[in-house]
């Protein structure tokens, strides 16, 4: 089975389409979408066969929950078993937008799309294709990204394609996405919010509009045995065919680490790619250099991750050697996914 794919713009939707799109998961079929953050690939949120089949598609451990997509505000009370304050709080001030709230579940949610939890995680997207798509759908979409799991997350229709064309009943093509990274997700279920995946809105977004709003110790934390308390942070994620590893420390050592590492390949008949800024870019003599964008708009730095690590498994390299991106917003969030993708293999320089 070969995907079909429509293309359609926010400005421009296709009507038709998305009322396809919305029998196609209205009787328990899969279509891709795009959000603001990442594509989605969405399946009825409250049919446990879709959400099966979600995992399926996706080589996807079943123990991983799925995040359930809503487009209206009182589509949430029917599905959770209450709204804390401090949620609605912030879902007044986030949604629509890159913001998951884990609350406890009613029982209309099944628990094949929770993991096998008793909570459930939310989202209200405000992407209009993505919305309109949810309410021709019945209200309720479980989507994670429409992608192989393990693999970089997709930003555009053709990742999508690439990964999961054969498995699917539709693609919607919107273009690329606006973020590029997943959405942040925040646990209610604890006295004290807890941040699970980092994301667009920050730890400190959070606390200035919450107060107390802690970091979950398993994101943090370097030894491995601290476990992340979201179920799909404990699973490499985002990976490129190569092997990735990142280089820390000040800019110069960074570069001078790179460019030896480099040069050493070479020596032995080897490429290797270079994740860099458009502010060291032309400081690297040997391999296959990409500028991710520059320190000065982390947010293009965001933006671009997902595609530059798709772009290296078109090429021959097999090391990938990236620079660290601490910067000021969205740092936590782009190094969360780098680490991921590198499978925590870093290099200090500097020490």
């Amino acid at each position: 089975m070969k995907a079909e794919v429509v293309s359609m713009t926010a400005e421009h939707l296709d009507l038709d389409a998305i009322c396809r799109a919305g029998e196609i998961l209205k009787k328990g079929g899969l279509v891709a979408f795009p959000t603001e953050t990442v594509y989605g690939l969405g399946g009825d949120a409250l049919n446990p066969d879709a959400s099966m089949k979600i995992y399926a598609a996706k080589g996807r451990p079943s123990d991983n929950p799925l995040i359930v997509h809503i487009a209206e505000f009182d589509k949430l009370a029917p599905i959770v078993g209450e709204i804390p304050e401090k949620a609605r709080i912030l879902a007044e001030k986030y949604w629509p937008g890159p913001l998951t709230m884990i609350l406890s579940k009613s029982d209309l949610v099944p628990k094949e799309t929770t993991g096998g939890l008793d909570s459930v995680a939310v989202r209200f997207p405000s992407d209009r294709i993505a919305q309109e798509m949810i309410k021709a759908a019945g209200g309720y979409v479980a989507a994670p990204s429409a992608n192989t799991s393990g693999r970089p997350s997709p930003t555009t229709a053709q990742h999508v394609i690439e990964d999961l064309g054969e498995e699917i009943d539709m693609i919607i093509d919107g273009g690329q996405v606006g973020i590029g990274l997943e959405s942040t997700i925040v646990d209610f279920t604890e006295d004290v919010p807890v941040v699970l995946r980092p994301g667009y809105i920050s730890l400190e977004m959070l606390q200035k509009t919450l107060g107390d709003v802690r970091m979950d110790k398993g994101l943090i934390a370097s030894d491995s045995k601290v476990r992340p308390k979201a179920p799909g942070m404990k699973y490499r994620h985002y990976a490129p065919k190569a092997d990735l590893a990142i280089v820390e420390g000040s800019q110069e050592a960074v570069v001078k680490k790179i460019n030896e590492l480099a040069a050493e390949a070479k020596a032995h008949g080897e490429l290797v790619g270079i994740i860099a800024t458009d502010e060291t870019k032309d400081r690297y003599k040997e391999g296959l250099v990409v500028s991710i964008g520059s320190r000065r708009e982390e947010e293009t730095i965001a933006h671009h991750l997902y595609e530059v690590l798709r772009e290296f498994d078109q090429s021959a390299v097999r090391s990938i050697y990236s620079e660290a991106f601490y910067t000021p917003r969205m740092g936590q969030a782009i190094m969360n996914r780098l680490l991921k993708a590198a499978g925590h293999k870093i290099i200090q320089v500097d020490k």
